[in-house]
This record gives C-alpha cells, structure tokens and sequence, in this order.
C-alpha cells in the first residue's frame, strides 16, 4: 500500500510540474490570418514566426495560431486586432479600404517584380518613417508583398486589354479595382479565399492573384487560362495589438522586436517567391495555356491603360493632401534598389 501511495504521489507530483510547464507562459498571443492551415505560408512563414518567438522568449511567450480565418473573416482581421479580438493578424491591408492609402502605393504597376523584392520596398517605406503614421492604431510586426499579380480565367485568353471587356474579375482592393475598370474589366471585390467557390459557381469569370494564390486556394482546379502580366502587387501587414505590446516588459518587446523589421519580410517575401513557382508549375503540369507579356508595363497595348491608373490613383492622394508622389518616388527608387540586392 504504501508503494501504491508513494508512486502516486510521484505522478501527481510529475502531472502538477507538466501542468506548471504548460501554464508557464506570461503572455498568449491569438494569431490570427486567411491562409489554409495547409499553405506553405502558414507552415513556413507564421507558424515558424510562432515557434522562434516562444523560443526566445523561453516559453514566456505563447502563440496560438487561428488559420484559415477561424478568429476572424479577413476585411475584419486589423479591425480584430485593434479591438483584442485577436492580438496579431496578418491582413491586407487593402481590405481596409482607405486606410493605408500611401502603403498601397506599392501595389501600382511596375514597382513589385518579385515577392522578395517587393517586401524589401513596403518594408523600406516603412522604416524610413514615410508610411509609419498610417498603422498607429496597432504594433506592427513586418510588411510584405506577395509577387506579380496576373491574369487566371476559366475559359476566356487574355492577350490585351479588349479581351477583358466585361469579365467578371475578382480584385483584392481598390487600387486593382480601378486598374481592371479602366482595362474595361468588371471588378468583383472578394478576399482571395472565396474566390474558388466564387469561380465555381459562375459568380466570376477569373481572378486577379499572383501564382502563390492560384496555389495555395487551388485556383489551378478551375482556372486552365492564366496571363502572365505582373498587373500588380498586394500589400501586407504582421501586425500586434498596441496595448497588449505595450505591457510587456521591455525583455519580452526585444524578443517581439527581434523578429520584427526587414529580415522578416525578407523571409515572407522569399517564401511568396517559392509558392508562385510552385502554382506555376500546377498549372504547367495540368497543361493549362499560359500567355506570358514581357515587361507588360512598358507594351504599348497596356501601357497607356497603366500609367493612367498611376497618375489618377498619386493624384487622387495627392488633392486630399497626401505626399503620394513623394512616396512614389522612393517606391521607385527602392524598388530598383531592392531588386539589386536580391
């Protein structure tokens, strides 16, 4: 009997310390994003995010990953953060309309060439203080840019700007809107996870997603037509809740800080990069008809559509006060130099 007592004293005592371990953590931060929970960039990008965190933080920092928009519908994921729904989001920023209208600057045409490169840029911005003012209602983590945004259809060939006439396209945010309205596109605003059931039923004709999209919301199942033309770029944000930042102590923000900045976005950039290759090749090996426009921003069947797109969307900025084309122009600048770097 005693033998019995003793042992079960020794696994109460063992399941108590389990349970101390378990409860150890001095924060729980709730991530929450849209991305499957199967996507390279949950898996590859967020949750290793996570795991570096926790471990820098010797467990002091826990974070619970809500993929696939379980915590929160995407147009309302910053919001969430901002009311502690979630305490981290990874969002676009486009589906805030009007909120980071100098961020977005960098989905205009001709300035992402490539995920890796894109984010160097967003992230540039940022650091150099010339769009820090629009995120001071949150934290934020790292900004990033998927690749080139192209062309994926059903059944129509894109090949210039009057085979979009009239196609039904999913669009991100207001800027792709406007671009697509003046291609003589009918734009249909959607986050890209219901753009599959979208498609499926008819509702669209095509959608507006870089490869990596087409890949991780299995765009490739439907869409067998798909037009190289690097049209645009989307912006995102990693993002905290300011409040819950701000009461931790100074040795918890450094590990917070530690993986924060350009050598995050780098990282997201560079995984965007490897997934456009991987939905490329889906769609190269389904032998699906892929059209490809080199250096479409300078053809002269896209290139009035574009520039016009860019001059209306600075000077729309620019009439409510905003330095839109100073901003444009280190995006410019940046982008030329990223692109050297990477």
């Amino acid at each position: 009997m005693k033998t019995k007592l003793t042992k079960s004293l020794v696994a109460a005592t063992a399941a108590m310390a389990l349970a101390s371990s378990v409860q150890a953590a001095d924060y729980t931060l709730r991530f929450a994003h849209f991305w499957p929970s199967v996507s390279p960039i949950h898996k590859e990008v967020f949750q290793k995010w996570a795991d570096q965190v926790e471990a820098d933080s010797d467990g002091r920092i826990e974070v619970e990953i809500y993929p696939g928009s379980t915590l929160s519908k995407p147009p309302a994921q910053y919001e969430a953060v901002i009311n502690r729904i979630a305490d981290v989001t990874a969002t676009v920023q486009g589906y805030t309309a009007n909120r980071f209208p100098l961020t977005q600057i960098v989905e205009l045409p001709g300035i992402v060439k490539s995920a890796e490169q894109g984010s160097c840029v967003i992230q540039g911005l940022y650091d150099e203080g010339l769009t820090t003012a629009e995120y001071d209602e949150t934290h934020p983590v790292f900004l990033f840019t998927h690749g080139q945004g192209h062309l994926h259809t059903t059944d129509a060939e894109i090949r210039k700007p009057s085979d979009l006439e009239g196609l039904r396209i999913r669009r991100p945010t207001q800027v792709v809107a406007s671009l697509l309205e003046r291609l003589g596109a009918a734009p249909v605003g959607m986050p890209a996870p219901e753009s599959y059931q979208s498609m499926q039923r008819g509702v669209i004709d095509g959608v507006a997603l870089p490869w990596e999209g087409v890949h991780s919301f299995r765009i490739n199942e439907l869409a067998n037509n798909h037009t190289e033309i690097g049209l645009y770029s989307l912006s995102f944000v990693v993002t905290m809740n300011k409040q819950v930042y701000n009461s931790m102590p100074e040795d918890l923000q450094q590990v917070i800080d530690d993986n924060s900045g350009m050598a995050m976005a780098t990282a997201a950039g560079e995984m965007f990069d490897e997934v456009d290759a991987m939905g490329r090749q889906d769609a190269v090996d389904a032998g699906h008809n892929i059209i490809t426009l080199e250096n479409a921003t300078e053809n002269e069947a896209w290139k009035p559509v574009l520039d016009a797109t860019i001059e209306g969307y600075l000077q729309d900025l620019e009439d409510k006060g905003m330095p839109a084309r100073k901003v444009y122009q280190r995006a410019v600048e940046l982008s030329e130099q990223c692109q050297q770097q990477s």
